[in-house]
């Protein structure tokens, strides 16, 4: 597919008084998710991104939340996200739809980028990177009062996957791998009412705290974040797996799996103690860490695996979450981290 054809029509619904001059494929390619830089005809450049998965109207929500987000977030995080373009006072979608492609764009300012952490961060890092993301979490929910709100949850994406497992002719899984996932939705969704998570205060979290999603200045202090693949209005608790992962001993990898063992190092330890100490943190909520990932690998491995990801990277994956992920989910114990915080 040409995709610059579809960047030049959605940019010519958007401003017709200027032409595209030159179009390139700036994506990291793991994913389906395509990202452009666009140069225009007076040499001014904006970001495009192409999406063709999930749904167009969540990825119009999304953004629309995203843009309010960035423009109610107060010092130090007002700069910290990328704006999208405006038009006629709402944030400017461009749905492209023939008989073969569902696909859609955004476009935004390109978000200025300092530091980027390293592989592998120190204690320091790790403990400051803490306090970052519990100041910015308490600034998330300050501005959650005044945003639009979300028709996603996490209960209706894991039954939207039940009824992709009831549905014999469209799923893809063997009997033995369906009714594990069956018995993995039922899990999810007794200990969610378990914890009671429905009374967790949602607000707006980003999911994917890899390392090349972020930058920060020299002293490990937040400055901008993009990439807004898996944004959704939820508890708070849903951008910490990432963070483990971001501050392991493994650290960040160009080949990776989504293994549990992050949960379970001391380093997401430090990082927790310093997170606690600004923004602190339930017993319920620790214990829903084990329900979070569970999540994680049945809402983006499995139910939109093949979707988002690339066709090797979604079939690894997915391989992945049956022989290791899924067993693995009881080796957490969330009451170790309980104990450290001192929670009741």
């Amino acid at each position: 597919m040409d995709w610059s054809r579809i960047i030049k029509k959605a940019w010519k619904v958007y401003d017709s008084s200027r032409s595209v001059l030159q179009i390139s494929d700036i994506s990291a390619r793991v994913s389906t998710n395509h990202v452009f830089r666009v140069v225009l005809d007076d040499d001014e450049m904006v970001i495009a991104k192409l999406s063709y998965f999930g749904k167009y109207e969540h990825f119009k929500e999304d953004h629309r939340i995203i843009h309010s987000l960035a423009n109610n977030l107060l010092y130090p995080n007002e700069n910290l996200l990328a704006k999208s373009l405006l038009k006629n006072n709402r944030v400017f979608t461009y749905h492209y739809k023939t008989s073969t492609i569902d696909a859609w764009v955004v476009f935004y300012n390109p978000v200025r980028v300092l530091h980027r952490l390293p592989k592998i961060l120190s204690e320091e890092q790790i403990r400051r990177l803490g306090q970052q993301m519990a100041r910015l979490h308490r600034a998330c929910s300050r501005a959650t009062k005044v945003l639009p709100k979300s028709s996603k949850t996490l209960s209706s994406d894991v039954r939207s996957l039940m009824r992709f497992l009831s549905r014999p002719r469209i799923n893809t899984f063997n009997e033995m791998q369906t009714a594990v996932l069956k018995q993995h939705c039922e899990y999810f969704l007794e200990n969610k009412l378990k914890l009671r998570a429905s009374r967790f205060e949602k607000i707006p979290v980003f999911i994917d705290w890899n390392i090349g999603n972020f930058s920060v200045t020299n002293n490990t202090k937040l400055f901008s974040r993009w990439d807004y693949d898996w944004f959704r209005m939820s508890s708070r608790m849903m951008d910490f797996y990432f963070l483990a992962r971001v501050v392991s001993s493994v650290g960040d990898r160009t080949v990776f799996s989504y293994l549990i063992d992050p949960l379970k190092e001391e380093r997401f330890l430090w990082f927790l103690q310093e997170y606690h100490q600004i923004n602190p943190l339930t017993a319920n909520e620790v214990r829903f860490l084990k329900e979070v990932y569970r999540f994680f690998i049945l809402n983006y491995v499995i139910k939109d695996g093949s979707y988002f990801f690339n066709e090797q990277y979604a079939r690894k994956l997915q391989e992945e979450a049956f022989d290791i992920y899924l067993p693995s989910i009881d080796s957490f114990d969330p009451e170790k981290i309980i104990k450290v915080l001192n929670l009741q």
